[in-house]
C-alpha cells in the first residue's frame, strides 16, 4: 500500500507579534517589541505552502489557536467581560497578556510527535501532543493541539495519547526534537530522539546560558507510548555549546528525510557514538545506504547557522525524483551558507535543488521553514480516514488568502494586544476557517 509523507503546516494566527517571549531563540529576543504585520505573514506561510503543493508535494494546515487566550486569563484569576479582562490583564500583568496573546501556535513542529503505522507495535498511526512546559507562552498550547489533531486524524486507525505531565522533567518538545529516517516514506523506519538534558543525571554536561528544553525521560516515554523499541530509536543528546549559540532545538542544527540526514558537526555532544549507532541501527532496515551529510565549522561557521537556519529548513523528496531544500532567503544572504549550498547541489548527490520562499515575518519571530511544519506518513487507508478540508490545493489556497486579506490587520503592537477589536477580529476569522477547513466547533468560544 502506498503511504505519503504530508507535510501539515501551521497557519499563522490574527495575533502575530513580537514580544520577545523566548529565551535562548535569538531572533525572537532581538525583534522583541518591534511592530509585525500578521497579515504578511499569513500570506508568506501560505505562499510556502503553495511552493511545496507545487512541487508535487501533499500538503495541508493545521488551524491557529484562539488569541488572546481569555480561559487562561481567567483561569489566573482575572474576570468579568472579556473587555475587562484585556483591560485589567494589560494594567495588572502585561506580561502575562503577551504570553496569552501569542502566536507560536504556527511553528507546529512543537505540536507534537507521531510514528506512523509501519514503526508503531499495534499497526496504528500515534499522536503524542507536546507539553512545552519550558515556556509559559507555549505551555498554554497542549490541550487546543490535542483537539485540533482528534478533530482532523479520527477513527480506529489513530491513537492519541495526551501531552505528558506538566513537569520540567518531562519537558517534551515535539518533533523539533526527532527525526525520522527510512528508506521511503512507507517502509519501517528508525526514530532519532535528541535531548537537552537528563534528570537522571543532573552533573551531566549541560548548557550554562540557555535552557536545555527536551530531557531524555521525556523522549523516551514519547518513544514507549507509540510502541517503539530500542532497535527502533536512538537517543542523542544536543551540544550544550551549541543550546548556548542559540540552538534551543534540534531542527535548528539537523534535517533528516528518508535516507539522507543534514547536521552540523556541533549538533550532538557525542557525535561519533551517535552517528554509529543511527549506522547500526540503519542496517536493519535493508540496503538502502544512509546518506550523512556533515557540516564542518569551517564550512559553515555555528553562529551561521543559527542565523541564517540552514537547517531549520524543510528537505523534502520531490516525485520529479530526488531531494529539495525549503530553506529561508537568509540562507541566500549569508555568504558562507550561500557557498556552502552551492557546492551541495553541484557535487552531484541527494539535494538537488534549493528553493527560497519569503519567511521574514516567521523569521523575524525565530521560526524557519521546519518550524512551520509537521510532518505526518500516511497511508492510502488513512489519508481518506483524515479530515479531507485541511488538505491544500489552488483552489483552497485561494480561499485562504482571501480570507487572511479579509481578517488580518498589517500592523501589529505589543500594545495592540489589549484592544478588544482585536479578539473580536480573531474570532471572527477562526469561525470562518473552521467553516473553509470543515472541522466544526473547534474553539471554546464556538462552543460556549
Amino acid at each position: 500500500m502506498q503511504s505519503w509523507e504530508i507535510n501539515f503546516d501551521g497557519l499563522v494566527g490574527p495575533t502575530h507579534n513580537y514580544s520577545g517571549l523566548s529565551a535562548g531563540n535569538l531572533a525572537s529576543m532581538k525583534h522583541g517589541k518591534q511592530h509585525s504585520n500578521p497579515r504578511e505573514a499569513a500570506l508568506q506561510g501560505l505562499k510556502k505552502m503553495a511552493l511545496l503543493h507545487s512541487l508535487g508535494l501533499r500538503q495541508a494546515v493545521l488551524p491557529p489557536q484562539e488569541r488572546p487566550s481569555i480561559p487562561h486569563l481567567k483561569r489566573l484569576g482575572f474576570s468579568g467581560s472579556d473587555a475587562e479582562i484585556l483591560k485589567k490583564a494589560h494594567q495588572l500583568a502585561p506580561l502575562l497578556l503577551n504570553q496569552c496573546s501569542s502566536a507560536s501556535c504556527m511553528w507546529v513542529a512543537n505540536s507534537g510527535t507521531t510514528a506512523p503505522s509501519t514503526d508503531s507495535v499495534d499497526g496504528k498511526v500515534h499522536f503524542t501532543t507536546a507539553n512545552l512546559v519550558c515556556k509559559a507562552h507555549r505551555s498554554i498550547e497542549a490541550d487546543s493541539t490535542a483537539a485540533a489533531f482528534r478533530s482532523i486524524f479520527k477513527g480506529p486507525l489513530f491513537t492519541h495519547h495526551s501531552a505528558l505531565p506538566a513537569n520540567d522533567d518531562w519537558g517534551d518538545e515535539g518533533a523539533a526534537n526527532h527525526t525520522r529516517l527510512a528508506p521511503t516514506h512507507g517502509a519501517p523506519g528508525l526514530h532519532l530522539f535528541v535531548y537537552g538534558r537528563t534528570v537522571a543525571n543532573p552533573k551531566a554536561k549541560a548548557p550554562k546560558r540557555f535552557p536545555a528544553r527536551q530531557t531524555l525521560e521525556a523522549s523516551q516515554a514519547v518513544a514507549r507510548l507509540h510502541g517503539l523499541t530500542d532497535s527502533q530509536t536512538v537517543f542523542a543528546q544536543q551540544n550544550p555549546q551549541a543550546i548556548d549559540a542559540g540552538v534551543f532545538h534540534n531542527d535548528v542544527i539537523s534535517v533528516g528525510n528518508e535516507n539522507v540526514f543534514f547536521f552540523h558537526s556541533e549538533c550532538f555532544l557525542n557525535e561519533k557514538a551517535v552517528l554509529s549507532e543511527i549506522q547500526t541501527k540503519w542496517k536493519a532496515l535493508g540496503d538502502k545506504p544512509l546518506t550523512l551529510i556533515r557540516v564542518s565549522n569551517k564550512d559553515v561557521p555555528l553562529k551561521d547557522a543559527v542565523k541564517s537556519y540552514l537547517f531549520n529548513t524543510q528537505l523534502v523528496s520531490v516525485p520529479a525524483g530526488g531531494m529539495a531544500l525549503i530553506a529561508p532567503q537568509e540562507c541566500e544572504t549569508t555568504p558562507s551558507v550561500r557557498r556552502y549550498l552551492k557546492k551541495l547541489i553541484q557535487s552531484g548527490g541527494p539535494i538537488r535543488k534549493v528553493h527560497y520562499p519569503e519567511l521574514r515575518q516567521s523569521m523575524q519571530n525565530g521560526g524557519g521553514p521546519a518550524c512551520l511544519r509537521f510532518r505526518v506518513v500516511l497511508n492510502e487507508t488513512e489519508l481518506a480516514q483524515t479530515a479531507p478540508g485541511v488538505f491544500i490545493g489552488d483552489k483552497k489556497l485561494a480561499v485562504l488568502e482571501m480570507w487572511v486579506a479579509k481578517h488580518y490587520r498589517d500592523r501589529l503592537a505589543a500594545t495592540d494586544l489589549a484592544d478588544p477589536k482585536l479578539l473580536v477580529e480573531s474570532r471572527t476569522a477562526l469561525d470562518e476557517l473552521t467553516q473553509i477547513l470543515g472541522l466544526g466547533s473547534l474553539y471554546p468560544f464556538q462552543r460556549s
